[in-house]
């Protein structure tokens, strides 16, 4: 006899159930039951309502660069959907920085043995927070280092000049589950690289492109740069950048560039927020979220458009099976993950002091691809209470729990800091990083079989947090 039938056998008998709870709706849930989780897995693995919503967030919006109309509408967008689902919906206001892209060229206009009449284009984009050239542009030579031990060596070289910074991304870290360090140290250069430059005198910047795919394709990206010291700062392709070095053997090199974007008045957005209650620990809350903005080079499906379709999809699952956790499920719609975290911080900042409430946080930020189990920043003492959630995951390939001390994911960091446990899909990753920032990230390059896995992993994972009866721990992470 399975269990809602042993629920109505004691009910008619007067008898009390532990593991079963009446939902604010009337509906009875049953707990963590492994029938339950297969119920969940098995409705996430039959629907399409991710794809559906991914679709109307990429294919009708676009791109959603924070302070855009895109954005805007995607606020509205996921808002309207989750009140249909009937969710609780809030907005909650976030200020948010608002750069505009504007002109964006680089040319080759000396170098040796340069035959007369010719110049050599470079393919590049703008880096979020560049600053911009004259209208007309700059004209400046271009030193090619591949550290910052290398420029610092080079410091007498680097005033009034471009910096490239050629640093290969390593391919084969990523196609052996290693993408995210490899993004990692290609990434620290995109960042830090043109504010060390600006430090040193530099007139401009330029990185080499920051992921896979070398179809001379430029990958975008947020830098560390601030008023005061915001010169042009661009991604070139992984092509240019190789071209620039080989020249640069021979001799000096001469590069015109042309940025012209815009740092806008910061401007008023929001975190969408959407609460499915709770029964008799309705005052606990389980977050499972996504980030709303992506770079405005493409529609942003897997960065990260999948990852708030799926959150979104963990209301629609519960509500095709009418059931009620006894924890609150908030989703969480992030606002402004690319280019400052203003929306996670303005959660944390209103939530920091009942963070405890927060039993745990799952996020979605590294694409769609195929998932193989969960990550989680649980104690390792309760890496064991897991064990019926990999149970209901390995059917669909999974199953496998990586404990970590800290995931650091980048809209969670701050509420894993205050003790909040985060959790994450175990994704294949190894080709994450061809479409990364880059104007290639459209719904084409998601599979909607990894997407319906991507739900089931989700759901499961925020149903049994919030059903758990005995506590998981808290995150250990030091402050910073």
């Amino acid at each position: 006899m399975n269990r809602l039938r042993s629920f109505a056998h004691a009910h008619a008998l007067g008898l009390a159930i532990s593991t079963l709870f009446v939902g604010a709706a009337g509906a009875a849930s049953p707990g963590n039951d492994p029938a339950a989780l297969a119920k969940i897995r098995d409705t996430a693995m039959a629907s399409d309502y991710a794809w559906e919503r991914m679709a109307d967030m990429t294919d009708l919006i676009g791109p959603r660069l924070s302070g855009s109309r895109g954005a805007a509408a995607a606020v509205t967008q996921v808002a309207d959907a989750m009140r249909k689902l009937g969710a609780k919906v809030t907005l909650q206001p976030v200020k948010v920085p608002h750069w505009v892209r504007g002109v964006e060229t680089g040319e080759l206009v000396e170098y040796r043995g340069r035959p007369e009449g010719i110049s050599q284009r470079v393919v590049l984009t703008a880096l979020g927070g560049s600053g911009a050239t004259p209208a007309e542009g700059l004209v400046a030579q271009v030193i090619v280092v591949s550290s910052f031990d290398e420029l610092k060596a080079r410091a007498g070289e680097v005033k009034g000049r471009i910096v490239l910074f050629d640093v290969p991304f390593d391919q084969g870290m990523a196609d052996r589950g290693l993408a995210g360090q490899a993004y990692g140290q290609g990434s620290n250069y995109r960042t830090n690289g043109p504010r060390i430059a600006a430090e040193m005198g530099a007139a401009a910047a330029l990185v080499r492109s920051v992921g896979g795919a070398n179809y001379r394709l430029p990958h975008t990206g947020n830098t560390g740069l601030q008023d005061g010291a915001r010169i042009p700062a661009a991604a070139v392709t992984v092509e240019d950048a190789m071209l620039m070095r080989r020249l640069a053997k021979r001799g000096p090199i001469t590069m015109r560039l042309v940025l012209t974007p815009q740092n806008l008045p910061d401007t008023d957005s929001y975190n969408v927020i959407a609460d499915w209650p709770g029964t008799d620990k309705a005052g606990e809350v389980v977050i499972v979220s996504g980030h709303l903005d992506s770079w405005d080079l493409s529609t942003g499906a897997h960065d990260d458009a999948s990852g708030v379709a799926s959150a979104m999809a963990v209301f629609d699952t519960l509500k095709k099976l009418d059931y009620r956790p006894r924890r609150t499920i908030r989703m969480i719609a992030w606002m402004n993950e690319e280019n400052g975290t203003r929306g996670a911080r303005t959660y944390l900042a209103a939530n920091e002091a009942n963070a405890a409430s927060h039993i745990g946080a799952i996020e979605s930020d590294n694409g769609a691809g195929r998932p193989f189990g969960l990550r989680a920043s649980v104690p390792a003492t309760s890496s064991r209470l897991f064990a019926p959630l990999q149970a209901a995951l390995q059917p669909i390939g999974a199953g496998l729990f990586r404990r970590e001390d800290a995931l650091s994911t980048g809209d969670l960091s701050g509420l894993e800091r205050a003790g909040v446990p985060s959790f994450a899909p175990l994704l294949d990753t190894s080709t994450y990083f061809d479409y990364h920032h880059t104007a290639a990230d459209t719904l084409d390059k998601v599979d909607p079989d990894h997407l319906r896995r991507h739900v089931a992993v989700m759901a499961a994972t925020a149903w049994f947090l919030a059903n758990v009866e005995e506590p998981i721990g808290r995150a250990s992470v030091p402050p910073r």
